[in-house]
Parts: C-alpha cells; structure tokens; sequence
C-alpha cells in the first residue's frame, strides 16, 4: 500500500516569529516564579524586548534556554550585554550549564517557570498573549494549500503542545500531528514517523537539528529545508551540505509545485 504523504516543520521561527512573546515570557518567568538574589522582584515586565535577547535566540534550542538569557540580561551585576555576548555564545551550552549549577536550578523547573507564565497569561489575558505571536502569512498558505493538495502536516517543536496547539487554533491550522517538547528529541520523532509515512521535507530554522537529522542513519534520505526567514545564525547559510538546501519565503510555492 502506498504510504501517504507528510510534510514536517518546525514551530518557532518557521510558522511564528513568536520573538515578543518569548521575552515577555520569560521576564514573567523571572519575575513571579525564578528563585535568584541576583535580580529585583520589582522587574519591569514591560521591557521593551532586549537586542541582545534577539540576537541570541538563534542559540536556543529549549524554552528554559531563554529564562536563562533573560535573567543574565536583567541581573544586577555584570549583565549579559553587546559588549560581553560573543565570548558568551563562544561556549554557549558550558555556560548555561554553569548558571544552572551557580543558581541550583534545573532545566525542568526552569521550564516549569516558563510553563506558568504562558498559563497565566493564557488566564488573564488571552487575547494579549496570542497578539504577541506573528505568524508568517506565506507558510500559513502554503500549508493550507499542501493541505488541499492531499499533503499530511506534521509539526514539530520544542514548545509545549498546549500552547503550540491553541496558537495554531488562532491562525487556523490544524495539522494531522503535533508533537511538542514532551514527545522527545526531533530526529527520534521522525525516525518513527519515517516508517510509515512518506516523508517529503522537514522545514526547520535550527541548522544543527537538520544536521541530527541528516547525519542519523534513519533518518539521512529525509529531505532537509533551512528556513531562511527564522532565527539563523549569521553563518548558517554558508556551506550548506547538499543534504540540505536553503529555503526562502518567496520559493515555498515553486517547492509546494516540485512535492506535488
């Protein structure tokens, strides 16, 4: 029997620039749920969002990633700024490992914080919080029109499925799968998908998740798509391995014709 078709994509920065939403988050986060002596409780949870925040977030794989960012941003002394980010993405993982042990945190309580203030915002002011997301009219379309042409949608992301789920019923999406962070790692995902569904691309932002997927042998024949209107690196773009071909807003039609 003849598999049927699943065009995969990412979440965050491929369907949503959710970038306002991400730092109001996250300084709702440090404000009412973030045990730390290095920053005030009186923070200023309307901010305007930190550039520095944005010129990071390419290095962020996992929400609780940008709890920590912001509360390097805002703390008191010696501060996360333009000045001292480069040495600080240098070695980004090690250094976030070691706010995580100077504060004895941990990811998942981290995430937790993240978690509570999404549900307070949802709470008491949905409205506000759905404004905060962006979504990218042109990939809203093409999935729409995958969808009319007798494409499965898959999406995958390392936001909770609660929140990704009622953002999609916003902009009305609804995709034959959603798997959030619980589900486990992306290229484990697509590995079981794999089996029994016939893959035609995955579109991601994240280069070193479409390097997983790539470079694992259950998944390397997946075609491989760089969202090049996400949150990139500023060399991501060069060198691309011929597994993987950058994609940009104005050619998802062409692609939607090449699938079809």
């Amino acid at each position: 029997m003849k598999k049927k078709e699943l065009i995969l994509f990412d979440f965050d920065g491929v369907i949503i620039d959710g970038m306002n939403e991400y730092w109001h988050s996250s300084l709702l986060a440090c404000k009412y749920y973030l045990n730390s002596k290095d920053i005030c409780s009186n923070i200023n949870t309307n901010l305007k969002i930190s550039n520095v925040f944005i010129s990071l977030r390419p290095w962020i794989k996992y929400g609780w990633e940008m709890v920590i960012i912001t509360h390097e941003i805002i703390k008191k002394n010696n501060p996360l700024t333009d000045k001292n980010k480069n040495s600080f993405v240098a070695n980004y993982e090690n250094n976030c490992a070691k706010i995580i042990k100077k504060n004895s945190w941990d990811s998942k309580n981290l995430q937790k914080s993240l978690d509570r203030a999404r549900e307070l915002q949802i709470s008491d002011n949905f409205d506000q919080w759905i404004s905060l997301h962006k979504p990218f009219i042109e990939v809203v379309k093409f999935i729409k029109d995958a969808e009319k042409n007798g494409f499965q949608i898959g999406i995958i992301t390392t936001k909770g499925k609660l929140f990704t789920q009622k953002i999609l019923e916003n902009i009305d999406i609804n995709p034959d799968y959603l798997y959030g962070y619980e589900s486990g790692s992306k290229t484990e995902i697509i590995a079981n998908l794999i089996n029994d569904y016939k893959i035609i691309g995955f579109l991601e932002d994240r280069l070193k998740t479409l390097l997983n997927v790539v470079n694992n042998s259950q998944t390397s024949t997946l075609p491989c798509y760089l969202a090049d209107w996400g949150y990139l690196k500023e060399n991501d773009r060069n060198n691309l391995p011929k597994t993987i071909k950058l994609l940009k807003l104005n050619d998802l039609n062409n692609r939607l014709a090449n699938f079809a």
